[in-house]
């Protein structure tokens, strides 16, 4: 039975995604995304029609993906703590370095490709548009001391974004120990002890172990 268009084109942008983590932007070809679902290359091109646009879609289509979750972690419930955390977590280096590696090679790729530049500029929009959101929900609860959520949200996603790009290019530090400087920068920017700061959900007891 023939396919769905709308469903073998997000077959297509799934193992778009998985080349590109796996080979990056500049080197993955239409055949490779092909191979990949065991597809011909003209059926690819009956989609997109050429390698510029499917790998701009598949970017797009991996940022969406990547926005689902952050929507779904900003509405998970609980304090305004528990839920930037939540957020935090989707978005800190502290997991699966894989997204990070699609991320960082697109970074590079947008500083040539508008339409790129203009995807990644609108994903970081929204990951600090939501990020203040929250630090503001908890300035009004009581539960933060923050006179500038948007300057916290960038110094907080500054130290993100880099600590990504060290771990990923370069490795060398603990999963535990990069939440525990995270931790600490969450807690200092939102007015908490050390203790109130740290993330809820990990077991920071074993966290401090390990650093």
């Amino acid at each position: 039975m023939r396919k769905n268009v709308e469903v073998r084109r997000e077959e297509i942008l799934a193992a778009a995604v998985e080349q590109v983590r796996e080979r990056g932007l500049d080197a993955t070809r239409v055949i490779d995304v092909a191979r990949a679902l065991g597809v011909s290359k003209a059926l690819v091109h009956y989609h997109f029609d050429s390698k510029e646009k499917l790998l701009a879609a598949t970017f797009t289509y991996a940022a969406q993906r990547d926005l689902d979750s952050l929507d779904r972690a900003s509405s998970s419930g609980g304090t305004a703590l528990m839920r930037l955390w939540a957020v935090l977590d989707v978005y800190a280096p502290t997991g699966d370095a894989s997204g990070w590696v699609l991320w960082i090679d697109g970074w590079a790729a947008a500083l040539r490709d508008e339409q790129l530049r203009t995807v990644v500029r609108d994903l970081d929009r929204r990951w600090k548009e939501s990020i203040a959101a929250l630090i503001r929900d908890g300035v009004e609860s009581g539960e933060f001391s923050c006179d500038d959520p948007d300057g916290a949200t960038w110094r907080i996603t500054a130290l993100l974004d880099g600590l990504a790009v060290q771990q990923v290019v370069r490795g060398g530090v603990s999963a535990p120990r990069l939440r525990a400087w995270v931790e600490s920068e969450v807690a200092r920017e939102l007015g908490l002890t050390p203790e109130h700061g740290q993330n809820p959900a990990i077991d920071s007891s074993q966290v401090r172990s390990l650093c």
